[in-house]
């Protein structure tokens, strides 16, 4: 895993902080002889963890700085944010199922990583109440880049987020500047669509 991760990523902070963070305990045990696999695997409902290089493509293009405050949108599993938390200050991770939230947070506290704070997302994207944050990554697609995350985004902040249809993806990354966002493409993905305002409405296409 690490030697395909050297040949994209260009952060050695983010292979590091992978490299440090068991990602067997983030799998159901029945893939845990697939969890350092570069593929998505499945976490239960239906929901999935992430294949171990387009979450170090995001991150990476995160720009991630050990002081910063982090939002994570869609815990899923867990393993992100602890990678996050490895990298920076505080991480913030909202999750709408509850079944995951919950096992992610035993996970995260039985790993130590207690720069980690776990919430139960609503109908309303990110979590507002502990707003600005200095980045945000979203592991779910949305139907465009959501405005209620970049109303979170501190000066400075970068939104990393897939955008596209149901079906694939374009990762981008929206930074707010003094002159207002700035937009860059990274490049193809696929992720289960981001459910809430301004994204999904539901899971089940139209």
């Amino acid at each position: 895993m690490l030697a395909l991760l050297r040949r994209h990523v260009t952060d050695e902070r983010v292979i590091e902080a992978m490299a440090a963070v068991p990602r067997e305990r983030f799998v159901l045990p029945e893939w845990h002889d697939r969890a350092y696999d570069d593929s998505a695997l499945p976490i239960g409902g239906g929901q999935t963890i992430s294949q171990p290089l387009i979450v170090a493509l995001m991150l990476d293009a995160a720009r991630i700085t050990p002081t910063d405050r982090v939002l994570e949108v869609g815990t899923g599993s867990g393993y992100q944010a602890a990678v996050l938390s490895v990298l920076a200050r505080e991480v913030v991770t909202v999750e709408r199922i509850a079944t995951l939230r919950a096992r992610a947070e035993v996970v995260l506290r039985e790993l130590g990583y207690t720069n980690v704070i776990v919430m139960q997302a609503s109908d309303v994207l990110g979590w507002p109440e502990a707003a600005p944050y200095d980045v945000i990554i979203v592991a779910a697609g949305a139907p465009h880049i959501p405005r209620p995350l970049l109303d979170q985004l501190a000066p400075g902040g970068r939104l990393v987020v897939p955008v596209g249809d149901r079906r694939g993806q374009e990762l981008m990354r929206a930074t707010r500047t003094a002159h207002g966002i700035e937009i860059a493409r990274l490049g193809a993905c696929a992720f289960v669509p981001l459910i809430g305002k301004e994204a999904w409405e539901t899971e089940a296409p139209p």
